[in-house]
């Protein structure tokens, strides 16, 4: 049985981050491990609600009061296993995930103090890992292959699971690594890779193979693949960002996609050193071509409110901004939730200070660029923009500048943080024969297949850029088709439907 009165003993409290002066001299992650002790004592705050709505807030259906109480009572083994039994790799999601099971937590109602799950999940699987993650035995061969396109968080939960479940399955990667975002989208002040090396080398064991450098539809073909495999998975993700073409200015030099810029950071970030000055050195940023898109001793602009955003603020920070002003189309949210826009236990519209807004940079709200602009030699040198107005009209967008309200920040580098438009259109799509939506996205039927028999779909590729969680959820789910659709006797997890959403209000 949980504590009754635990979360009456025990206020929320979360481990201290590192110091920002230390924090920014390096690329290590923010949090240093948190406590037994304190661990112990938040998860004491859960209630085992008789309808625990974390569960839903959590499209992976994680055990949640499970854990709590079995790290409550110390019995971390048990735990361990009881998050393993629904998340394949709880160490990215307690890591990455904004945490939507937290909003749903019942000790959240009325502004209350929700259970530090997020917290608790990560020093669970971190607990694990310290032991080593212990592979699972490779099961009789069921004679089928499986290939899985892209080796993001969907397409290696569903690669372990079919492996698992007998099936020999290839990742394909068409990056120089396996980790999809994780491995070259994420900062490592948020995710170092040796959680995805120490995951990856526990797929090998279980036999799962990876090829790198493989770009399907280009290197290899659609046919091939099918020729060489029983059933594909497409697993590529939403990297097509969004941006403003229209915009006075954007084809000066300086003004870049932010991916662009994080996925340099990251390239460079995985040359260097463990020396913290050596890590500063030789961190510094370009493109393929050469470019530099380095944010040393530069005025950044960062356009977006988002995870996207804020990490490109922190990477701005470790390189060495001179100055960084981060803007946002909507006015700033409310600091607690508003029950009439967004009732619990759905997903709040709320001001998310991450560990980068404390680093330092200036957030301003309720403002449109309006021109980016030229220093005389096609470089940005500036950026204007003008106090906005939004609101809903018809179920349309439409923001109305406030007459008198332009000025300029000063800009070397301008980052675009403002979305994501969907996967992008490459050769494998018209070779398999599958066709992007509206969304940017594919469309995937009630057994997960795409419009191509054998051909399946998930993670961002499929719902559009979304949390991690409804990645690994997705990359279950599909395996769960896919051994299905194999012929696989019995049946794999499948925490959603390809038609699944979020919690909302009705």
């Amino acid at each position: 049985m949980p504590d009754p009165n635990g979360f009456l003993r025990y206020d929320r409290r979360l481990p201290a981050r590192r110091p920002v002066p230390v924090r920014i001299s390096d690329w290590r992650e923010v949090y240093p491990p948190a406590g037994e002790e304190l661990i112990r004592e938040q998860a004491t705050r859960c209630m085992d609600c008789g309808i625990p709505f974390c569960h839903d807030g959590c499209p992976l259906g994680n055990r949640i009061p499970d854990w709590n109480d079995l790290v409550r009572t110390g019995n971390w083994d048990a735990a361990v296993e009881s998050l393993h039994a629904t998340n394949n790799f709880p160490e990215f999601t307690g890591r990455l995930c904004p945490a939507p099971c937290e909003a749903a937590c019942v000790l959240g109602i009325a502004g209350g103090q929700p259970v530090t799950i997020k917290q608790v999940e990560v020093e669970i699987a971190d607990a694990a890992a310290a032991r080593g993650f212990t592979p699972r035995p490779i099961p009789a061969p069921s004679g089928r292959s499986v290939a899985v396109v892209g080796s993001g968080p969907a397409g290696l939960a569903a690669a372990q699971q079919l492996a698992r479940a007998g099936h020999a399955v290839t990742v394909y990667e068409r990056d120089d690594a396996i980790g999809g975002l994780l491995r070259y989208g994420i900062p490592d002040f948020k995710l170092e890779k040796r959680h995805i090396d120490a995951r990856l080398a526990q797929l090998t064991a279980e036999g799962v193979r990876f090829r790198t450098g493989v770009h399907v539809g280009v290197d290899v073909t659609a046919e091939q693949l099918r020729a060489e495999h029983d059933a594909v998975l497409l697993a590529c993700g939403a990297l097509q960002g969004r941006d403003t073409p229209e915009t006075p200015g954007r084809a000066l030099r300086g003004v870049h996609q932010a991916m662009a810029h994080l996925v340099a950071a990251n390239r460079a970030v995985a040359t260097a050193t463990t020396d913290a000055a050596a890590e500063r050195r030789l961190a510094r940023a370009v493109l393929p071509d050469g470019t530099p898109i380095d944010a040393a001793g530069k005025h950044v602009v960062i356009i977006g409110g988002g995870d996207t955003a804020a990490d490109c603020l922190g990477v701005a920070h470790r390189q060495g901004a001179a100055g960084v002003h981060q803007l946002d189309l909507y006015p700033q949210p409310p600091s607690e939730r508003d029950e009439s826009r967004d009732p619990w236990p759905t997903w709040p519209w709320v001001l998310r200070n991450y560990p980068a807004h404390e680093e330092g940079g200036e957030r301003v709200f309720a403002v449109a660029v309006q021109e980016f602009v030229d220093d005389g030699t096609g470089q940005v040198r500036a950026v204007r923009i003008a106090e906005v107005t939004v609101e809903k009209v018809d179920g349309r967008r439409v923001v109305t500048v406030v007459p008198g309200s332009e000025r300029e920040l000063p800009a070397d580098l301008v980052l675009l943080a403002i979305g994501f438009e969907g996967t992008e259109q490459q050769p494998l799509l018209e070779q398999f024969g599958v066709a992007r939506n509206a969304r940017g996205a594919v469309d995937a039927r009630d057994d997960w297949q795409t419009d191509a028999d054998g051909v399946f779909v998930a993670g961002d590729m499929h719902r559009g850029a979304s949390l991690i969680v409804w990645a690994i959820a997705e990359g279950r789910a599909a395996a769960a088709a896919i051994h299905g659709y194999l012929g696989g006797v019995g049946a794999l997890p499948a925490p959603v439907g390809p038609a699944a959403q979020p919690l909302a209000a009705r």
